[in-house]
């Protein structure tokens, strides 16, 4: 029988956040409770957005996108690690993991490019408003969305297909709460040096590009607040970039250390400290800073919903 078949049908046996069993409670009430947290307010955003026309511009549409995501991104991580914490058994089957782990790439990576779409998209209406209805249009935008979506479908099964061709001869337990790449490296009795090869490459061209593409949209955006002659006005805009630029340092910056260090750097208790960062609280943390603070949402929520008790 060829190597790469051995372990289908295989369970794998997710040893969870800690060890500790009482530590393993707190985090998953901890988990449940972000989550809950991140679930409602990017529902709330996605719902307020569909009942006020006036919200339906580009920005909104992106921000919708990302609402959905987030939901589906932690939903990949958090329903898992609470079954597995009420029940007796932590194993996870070996499609089940295979499943896991598409969802949370093909998600994380569209979302990535998406964020890097949305800096462009802010970059046009503050730096070329009279070009921005010209350039960003809703074909454009459905365009960028859709391609954002294939891309990453494809790329992460293809990095998916080719993590489980590996042999996991050595273990069954993986040392995470998870199904994620390096983890289950370790577990394979081959030399994993092409998958690695493909992680680097899709890291290097997904998320640092965007990241790239971002920090460019905003030092450009920068520069045109500088130019605002109003100190008021100007330190509005700086803070409104800041606290955007802050959750995208903090998601982009725990998926690199994740996907772009060397192999052999690899420590599980670290790894699951970073991971938390930005499977569920940048998740938790989006709706915030993108829309609650934004005060035509804020104006929207309230009238939706008085609409609704009215009714």
């Amino acid at each position: 029988m060829d190597n790469s078949t051995q372990t289908f049908g295989k369970k794998f046996i997710l040893l969870g956040l800690s060890t500790i069993p009482g530590l393993q409670v707190f985090f998953s009430f901890l988990f449940l409770l972000m989550y809950m947290v991140s679930f409602s307010g990017n529902l709330i955003l996605i719902i307020v957005v569909q009942f006020n026309t006036q919200l339906r511009t580009p920005m909104y549409f992106f921000l919708t996108n990302l609402a959905f995501i987030d939901i589906c991104f932690s939903s990949t991580v958090v329903p898992k690690i609470i079954s597995n914490t009420l029940s007796s058994d932590q194993s996870i089957s070996f499609f089940g993991c295979a499943a896991q782990l598409y969802f949370h790439l093909a998600l994380g990576s569209t979302e990535c490019l998406l964020l890097a779409i949305m800096a462009y998209d802010r970059y046009i209406a503050i730096c070329k408003p009279l070009l921005y209805n010209t350039i960003v249009g809703k074909t454009f935008c459905l365009y960028l969305a859709g391609g954002c979506w294939i891309v990453n479908l494809l790329n992460s099964f293809l990095l998916t297909f080719f993590t489980f061709r590996l042999p996991f001869c050595r273990s069954n337990l993986i040392r995470h709460f998870f199904c994620e790449m390096p983890p289950l490296f370790h577990l394979s009795c081959k030399d994993t040096w092409f998958n690695e090869l493909m992680n680097y490459i899709a890291a290097g061209l997904i998320v640092l590009g965007s990241f790239l593409l971002i920090l460019m949209s905003y030092l450009c955006i920068a520069m045109t607040i500088l130019k605002i002659r109003s100190t008021q006005e100007r330190l509005k805009a700086f803070s409104t970039c800041a606290s955007h630029l802050t959750v995208v340092c903090l998601f982009y910056g725990t998926i690199m250390f994740i996907y772009l260090r060397p192999h052999y750097s690899y420590s599980p208790g670290q790894d699951k400290v970073v991971t938390v960062l930005y499977t569920v609280v940048t998740p938790m943390l989006n709706p915030i800073i993108y829309s609650i603070r934004n005060k035509d949402v804020i104006k929207a929520i309230k009238k939706t919903f008085y609409l609704r008790a009215c009714k």
